[in-house]
């Protein structure tokens, strides 16, 4: 197999700041205050971000890449052990304090998410018994459930599985299998799996360790199906054999997080009491009369499923640090690597030195700044509602719809991310210890954990156009105002789908072109993304207007119509908000030259959006001919002007040697590079070089 490093590249010019570049603020130093920068990027609970990723940087808590499967599961285990037994309990931070807790659920979070730093499998693990199955006794029970069930899922005395998923159904929870059914006379529920498609499947914890699971199944009172509820289940004894009635299967090799022991479980007319209905939202009495505080059947499943939106949360974070920790290593192999000759003789050119490589590494480390910062107001939002501050059905509802737009569109990134690493650094990225490959292997899945991407994107489309759809619908109902949303509906034609807009484009950057060369402002920039989404979002709504009255078959039909371009707004919505966020961070940011450098990565982040979706500004009547022509060279100027920032910027995510352990970036390249140069140095000193034949020719 033979691999290269960079492609090759005919010439190779200067980096240096073109005339297009935007112009820098007055009194800009230029530099980036990278300790006040990486104290900000800690966000809003540092000490707890910080105290994990300290405990990352220890050998104990690494990836193994040796190891068995078997052995790299008893290794993660006896991570989670020792985590659960350190004194600071900072894995106890989201329960409640009287049980030893800390009532802190963002704080949680901002630290669980650095755990993949040391090893994917370890914070999945641990995600699996704090944050779903303790998290849904936490959750879903009732005080009384809470002080009897959580203290041995809190010190791991009772590993737990978090039995949801089914193999014949995953993301649509409300159609499962699995039954449970209440027998007054016994005042028992009888959990069962009646087909093999109802298993429970693809379970962390579930293959060895657990010795419960909190069991999601349809309950079944009086002969009426009441919708899926969570019941506590044990399922092994302390030996680790199955318990009557229950059996399972080992998931076996998986194309990542082998130290994650994940499974199937099945039950057959297994008994559990009938307090272990973990009853917050749902109540069944001694003679099996069920209540609820919450009437709607619907309403009361998703408030239900709501409440363990932390999942999506912390993988959103997650993907971030992956995403850190692969452009790390591969920005600081671009600085060092030297790859083909220069326009001097006697050295090589850095890859970053390389237009190819700028566009394609900077552009990422802008996105991972954009989703860092967009995580920090979703983290805000989810304390806010789950520390009962601001808990309302709406934040809930909007918790609910940012959590899955950004996790649908941050665990996708990643994986390209980690891919545009690995070949960035050519052969050198694709050997195990320089982390990549594997760190993308454990990263694959993020894309379905906890709802797979693409109806995740779904049912944030369906609340965005949902939205639009009643604003609609209230323009529409008196005379006035169906004649403004028609008045409306015309002169958005007149400015986006005729020549008109695209004409005065063209004019505008012939004659009145900025001074300082850009043609994408802030103010351009709200307006092109901001205008995107309301197009995109009421064009699917108008769509979809006609199934409302529709029978069931034309409504899917309708439907099916409309899928792909709900999809495509609601990755337009994501990507909005991301760009929002880090409009506010480079707001906020005191320090002149660390918020010019900022801002010149944010026009990058907001170019690099514009650029994958130019087809539609161009189709859309949002752009001319001429300024769709000017994104790349306004992106390209820019990424010569971050060149010299590029490792301050990687530098502030707080990423040493010991969190990235790989061996491009902590050394072993800059010492082959030194000792080459310093070889070829000595020889052209001594005069020992041979002569180039290219220079015999020339001669004759």
């Amino acid at each position: 197999m033979t691999t290269t490093d960079a492609p090759v590249t005919p010439a190779v010019e200067p980096v240096e700041t073109p005339a297009t570049t935007p112009a820098d603020p007055a009194g800009s130093t230029h530099e980036v205050d990278v300790p006040a920068l990486h104290d900000a990027l800690l966000g809003r609970w540092p000490q707890w971000r910080s105290a994990a990723r300290a405990r990352a940087a220890e050998p104990e808590f690494w990836k193994d890449e040796s190891l068995s499967m078997e052995a790299h599961r008893e290794r993660v285990l006896a991570q989670c052990r020792a985590m659960a037994a350190d004194p600071e309990h900072q894995t106890w931070l989201a329960f409640p304090e009287r049980l030893g807790g800390g009532d802190a659920p963002g704080a949680n979070l901002a630290g669980f998410e650095e755990l993949a730093i040391a090893d994917p499998s370890l914070q999945i693990k641990a995600g699996v018994q704090w944050g779903l199955f303790a998290a849904a006794i936490l959750q879903l029970g009732t005080p009384e459930q809470q002080d009897r069930l959580l203290p041995g899922a809190m010190d791991l005395s009772v590993p737990g599985a978090f039995a949801m998923t089914e193999t014949g159904h995953g993301s649509d929870v409300a159609a499962l299998g699995t039954t449970a059914t209440y027998d007054p006379d016994t005042q028992e529920f009888v959990i069962h799996t009646p087909f093999r498609a109802a298993w429970k499947d693809y379970l962390g914890n579930a293959a060895a360790h657990a010795t419960a699971a909190t069991v999601f199944a349809r309950l079944v009172t009086g002969g009426v199906d009441y919708g899926v509820h969570c019941f506590y289940v044990p399922v092994r004894d302390a030996s680790g054999e199955f318990l009557p009635g229950i059996g399972g299967d080992d998931d076996g090799l998986k194309g990542g997080l082998r130290g994650v022991d994940n499974g199937r479980l099945w039950f057959d007319h297994v008994r559990v009491p009938r307090e272990d209905l973990l009853a917050r939202y749902g109540q069944v009495a001694p003679d099996g009369t069920y209540t609820s505080s919450i009437d709607s059947p619907g309403r009361r499943f998703f408030t239900m499923l709501g409440s363990l939106v932390q999942g999506r949360v912390s993988l959103d974070g997650a993907a971030g640090v992956a995403s850190r920790i692969g452009l790390a290593i591969a920005t600081r192999y671009a600085a060092e690597r030297r790859q083909f000759a220069a326009a001097t003789p006697d050295d090589e050119v850095t890859l970053l030195d390389y237009a190819t490589h700028r566009k394609r590494l900077i552009p990422r480390i802008a996105e991972t700044y954009a989703l860092g910062y967009a995580h920090e107001q979703l983290l805000d939002l989810f304390d806010d509602v789950f520390s009962g501050r601001g808990d309302t059905p709406q934040r809930r509802e909007d918790l609910e719809t940012l959590a899955a737009a950004l996790k649908g569109t941050s665990t996708d990134f990643v994986l390209g991310t980690l891919q545009e690493c690995r070949e960035a650094c050519g052969g050198a990225g694709f050997l195990t210890e320089n982390r990549i490959t594997s760190l993308r292997a454990d990263m694959d899945v993020y894309a379905t954990f906890e709802g797979d991407n693409t109806v995740l994107l779904q049912l944030v489309a369906k609340r965005l156009v949902g939205d639009c759809a009643k604003e609609l619908g209230k323009q529409v109902r008196t005379g006035q105002g169906k004649a403004k949303f028609v008045v409306g509906r015309a002169v958005d034609a007149a400015l986006h789908r005729t020549p008109l807009r695209r004409a005065a484009q063209t004019v505008s950057d012939a004659v009145t072109r900025p001074a300082d060369g850009a043609l994408f402002g802030v103010d351009d920039q709200r307006e092109l993304l901001a205008g995107r989404v309301r197009a995109k979002v009421e064009a699917v709504a108008l769509g979809m207007r006609p199934a409302q009255k529709a029978d069931p078959v034309t409504a899917q039909r309708i439907f099916d119509r409309h899928q792909v371009a709900m999809i495509d707004a609601a990755r337009s919505y994501a990507e909005k908000v991301r760009w929002d966020a880090f409009t506010a961070a480079v707001d906020a940011t005191a320090h002149a030259g660390t918020r010019t450098v900022l801002g010149w990565l944010r026009d990058v982040y907001a170019l690099t959006v514009i650029e994958r979706d130019l087809g539609w500004f161009q189709a859309s009547g949002r752009l001319s001919a001429g300024r769709a022509r000017a994104v790349d060279a306004e992106l390209d100027a820019l990424l010569r002007r971050l060149r010299p920032h590029v490792l301050d910027l990687v530098d502030a995510w707080g990423l040493g040697d010991d969190h990235l352990r790989a061996a491009i970036a902590t050394g072993a390249e800059r010492t082959r590079q030194d000792e080459a140069r310093a070889y070829y140095a000595k020889e052209r000193a001594e005069g020992r070089m041979p002569v180039p034949e290219k220079s015999l020719r020339a001669a004759r």
